[in-house]
């Protein structure tokens, strides 16, 4: 599958996760923070860079339909 990712609002990220945004900011700043800091994630920016959106999905099975 060769899909091409964008950057997205966190609260649209969890719209695609079917999660609130609560939860979400809690994957994002605990569970997963070491993992995608590296690449670029900063806890207090809204937009998630596509290269962070693609690493969630792949990780979390997360489709993204346009």
């Amino acid at each position: 599958m060769n899909q091409h990712y964008r950057s997205l609002y966190k609260k649209e990220l969890a719209g695609y996760a079917n999660v609130s945004p609560k939860t979400l900011r809690r994957w994002l700043n605990q569970l997963y923070f070491n993992e995608i800091s590296p690449l670029g994630y900063v806890k207090t920016e809204p937009v998630l860079t596509p290269v962070v959106v693609k690493y969630l999905c792949e990780k979390l099975c997360i489709e993204i339909s346009d």
